[in-house]
């Protein structure tokens, strides 16, 4: 999709009402810097139920936007995100909500709002990765749904589905450990067969499967180390603790190893040696995996119904993100 002229550019803002604190300053930050850049004055979207942000975006796009702004949590990235794939219009996130995952994984200004609505018309842009996964529903019906940071099956679906809204509200992403205090008491594993990039078949005892395009959650937690936002590849996690004890080496690997012993190179080498099958990590262009029986699924957070198979893989810079000048994008 081809840019307009500098004289007929226009940015649209997209936000979800219910998690933008102030949407008047939203939107009159973005009608301000419209106006100082000499663009038209800006397309102004909210979401609904009915429509989280897709046909918003879509509506925008038709109507030849040089930049469409997002202001929401991570669902509503995700939805905007699923219309701009591959439209090579800029996309800003101005941050909003509880996660801010993707923001983070790019380590954008989460303080600033107007920062990112400037960038928006006159940053810097890096181009980056988009998650696909298409879900096989139990009644054999096949959806194809985008995910800028991560999807999953099994437990951590389940681990969404259960926490407390009123919670996340009010604490954000710590009412997730609510969620994982419901679900883990009757926690199942299940078995599923995969496929990794066409090759030979696996089967394995899992507890969950997490695919990943990005691995920094809050609080400095790198649930999947070296995973990168623009490397086109895909970040498998498959969860599979054993014994009574199997998730405090889950926890191990995700708290300690990932987060803490990894930055340094002595604690990597310490990583390296120890032999420990709790968290499998694999990297590839795309995973197909399959269960017998039906399992919950989630994407960026939201939980996403059910399916019996599910097949991620990566669009290579299929998102065209603008950030600040100067923005250092060499470690993303």
């Amino acid at each position: 999709m081809t840019a307009p002229a500098a004289s007929a550019q226009r940015a649209a803002l997209v936000y979800n009402p219910v998690k933008v604190a102030s949407s008047d300053a939203l939107r009159s930050a973005v009608a301000l810097v419209s106006h100082e850049a000499g663009w038209l004055p800006p397309l102004i979207f909210e979401t609904t139920i009915e429509d989280p942000g897709q046909e918003a975006t879509r509506r925008a796009l038709r109507e030849g936007v040089s930049a469409v702004l997002v202001a929401g949590g991570d669902g509503t990235v995700r939805a905007v995100a699923e219309a701009m794939n591959g439209t090579g219009v800029r996309l800003a996130i101005v941050p909003s909500g509880t996660g801010n995952l993707l923001a983070r994984n790019l380590r954008l200004p989460l303080a600033d709002p107007a920062e990112m609505v400037r960038a928006a018309v006159d940053g810097d842009t890096v181009a980056i990765d988009l998650g696909i996964a298409r879900l096989r529903r139990p009644d054999g019906a096949v959806e194809d749904h985008a995910f800028v940071v991560m999807a999953g099956i099994g437990l951590d679906a389940a681990m969404i589905a259960n926490t407390n809204a009123k919670l996340k509200k009010q604490v954000g992403w710590v009412a997730y450990v609510d969620g994982a205090a419901r679900s883990l008491p009757g926690a199942e594993p299940f078995r599923v067969v995969y496929q990794l990039d066409g090759g030979r078949l696996h089967a394995a005892k899992v507890q969950s499967v997490l695919f990943a395009n990005c691995g920094a959650l809050p609080a400095g937690i790198e649930l999947i180390p070296g995973a990168s936002v623009a490397d086109g590849q895909l970040d498998i996690a498959i969860i599979q603790p054993s014994g009574p004890f199997g998730w405090l080496g889950v926890f191990r690997k995700v708290w300690w190893d990932n987060s803490v012993l990894r930055r340094s190179r002595l604690g990597r080498r310490v990583v390296e040696r120890r032999r420990d099958t709790s968290v499998r990590f694999l990297r590839g262009e795309g995973i197909e995996t399959a269960s017998v029986d039906v399992q919950p699924v989630e994407l960026d957070g939201d939980e996403f119904g059910e399916a019996t198979r599910v097949y991620c893989r990566i669009e290579k810079g299929a998102l065209l993100m603008a950030v600040p000048k100067g923005h250092p994008t060499d470690r993303l």
